[in-house]
């Protein structure tokens, strides 16, 4: 049963709690507080100190019009001048760790590990070590979708060689920046890439090639994410003591119908087991209903074999187990139903599921994004439960609106998403191990440009400096962190005029 009211005005969502004892509202000792962000989106620099091309900066130049704003990453947030004044920001705000990825050709201009840029994987080593100097532990992901256009050209994530580039490229991670880092994730959101680069249009290299590329794309992102991961431990765990995660993106899920509950499960194993599956479950491999279901289809449609790619047993076992941690990004929730089908019929979108949204579920800015706190206590349960309660780490939760600093909204999303994960902790015995907001900085989100405002911090794009003004919300984050306590934000309960 949902435990929130909602009163929603252009820029206030002002959040109403019902029935919470005050034990329920503290975090864990251990718990862990952060930020997250990614380089392309607040970096700049795109061609500066010997950097090479991405495929996001390709995208971004030769696609504009793709782009709602036909804004690109070249300058974003500055960050990689203004990194200093960022760092500041984070040591305001309190955060035990800052979650943020590095930008392969900044580091290997052409993407092989023969040429590397000594001035790009210095700017990750003076990030780093200032991080390290303000008391804040950095978080980083090896991979968020900016890999090097000369890998695309050769196929990009559907040319099973990706998984000895990244792989290349990782060890010169591990080994440069690794002394430094305790925590690294592989690849930020594997379904992301797949369904909308190489099945869809909306992210670089956006190249709609159907489902057989898709699954393709997955196919090899989990045997590199396996190859990274026995690399680390077999050439640097023992020195380095570190923890490699693997991050997957999870919608929270609810029956249109209530007795309609085969659907939810159906549907969790095509958008997170998919992901999870051959990792956290005790068996491994793919989950065995999205197997039958596409082979089903593909058979129907003439095919000789799945669309799906097939493990062998050796790739089970290598795969099965590959993470220290699971990173799980989450924003909002669909309603899932089932679609009858008969004999003979295909399964609707290969999985034989719908999904919709509640038109009554509270709107942010983004039309994709709606505020449905309880599933983000629902997604957490539900993986905890599939996969022997794995430690994990949150590691992207945020909302969108664009009122600059007086985001009153934001402050109630992540009150009442936050509670809900809570709960997840102190009642269903989740091991969340710390979560990030995401994101620190107003930033570049990918086919909606500047539109929509993420960030604890404001961000002035029309000013060349780039100039930051924490929000509302900082401040709101800053508390919470200080008192490990939700319970210290109590608006009036109307509307806030803005």
């Amino acid at each position: 049963m949902a435990r929130y009211s909602f009163l929603v005005a252009t820029c206030s969502f002002i959040l109403v709690t019902h029935g919470f004892a005050d034990d329920t509202l503290s975090f864990p000792k251990d718990f862990l507080f952060g930020t997250a962000s990614s380089s392309y989106q607040i970096e700049g620099g795109w061609n500066e100190d010997g950097k090479g091309e991405s495929i996001w900066d390709q995208w971004a130049h030769e696609h504009s019009d793709l782009i709602i704003d036909h804004s690109n990453g070249d300058v974003a947030c500055n960050s990689y001048h203004k990194y200093k004044e960022d760092v500041q920001l984070l040591k305001s705000i309190g955060v035990n760790f800052y979650r943020f990825s590095l930008s392969w050709p900044r580091i290997l201009p052409t993407g092989y590990p023969n040429v590397i840029n000594q001035k790009g994987l210095d700017y990750y080593k003076n990030l780093i070590k200032e991080l390290l100097a303000n008391g804040i532990e950095p978080f980083v992901t090896l991979y968020h979708w900016d890999h090097p256009v000369i890998f695309e050209s050769m196929g990009g994530w559907t040319n099973e060689l990706m998984i000895e580039w990244i792989t290349d490229y990782a060890r010169i991670v591990f080994k440069e920046l690794g002394p430094s880092v305790k925590y690294f994730v592989t690849i930020n959101e594997p379904s992301d890439i797949c369904s909308e680069a190489y099945f869809g249009t909306t992210k670089a290299p956006g190249k709609n090639l159907g489902y057989s590329a898709q699954y393709i794309c997955m196919h090899n992102i989990l045997k590199a994410h396996a190859r990274i991961y026995h690399m680390y431990d077999t050439e640097f765990r023992k020195e380095q003591n570190g923890q490699v995660g693997f991050l997957i993106s999870c919608l929270g899920l609810f029956p249109k119908n209530s007795s309609d509950t085969e659907a939810v499960n159906v549907f969790f194993q095509f958008n997170c087991g998919w992901m999870a599956n051959p990792i956290f479950s005790n068996a491994g491999d793919y989950p065995t209903i999205m197997k039958e279901r596409i082979a089903d289809n593909s058979k129907l449609s003439g095919l000789p074999r799945s669309l799906m790619p097939t493990f062998t047993q050796k790739w089970v076992q290598y795969i099965k187990g590959a993470a220290d941690f699971l990173a799980l990004n989450h924003y909002t929730s669909r309603l899932v139903e089932t679609v009858p089908r008969q004999d003979g019929q295909k399964w609707y979108d290969n999985c034989g599921i719908k999904a919709s949204i509640d038109p009554s579920w509270p709107n942010s800015s983004s039309d994709w994004l709606k505020i449905v706190p309880d599933g983000f206590r629902m997604i957490i349960e539900k993986i905890s439960n599939e996969y022997g309660y794995p430690p994990i780490f949150i590691t992207e939760n945020g909302v969108s609106n664009n009122c600059h600093t007086s985001d009153y909204s934001r402050v109630s999303y992540l009150q009442s998403y936050m509670k809900e994960m809570l709960t997840a902790i102190n009642e269903s015995g989740c091991k969340v191990k710390g979560y990030a907001v995401w994101s620190v900085l107003d930033n570049f989100e990918w086919d909606r440009g500047y539109t929509e405002q993420f960030g604890l911090v404001y961000v002035n794009f029309t000013d060349p400096n780039r100039t930051r003004t924490p929000k509302q919300s900082m401040n709101w984050y800053k508390h919470v962190i200080e008192t490990r306590n939700l319970d210290v934000y109590e608006p009036s309960i109307s509307t806030v005029i803005v």
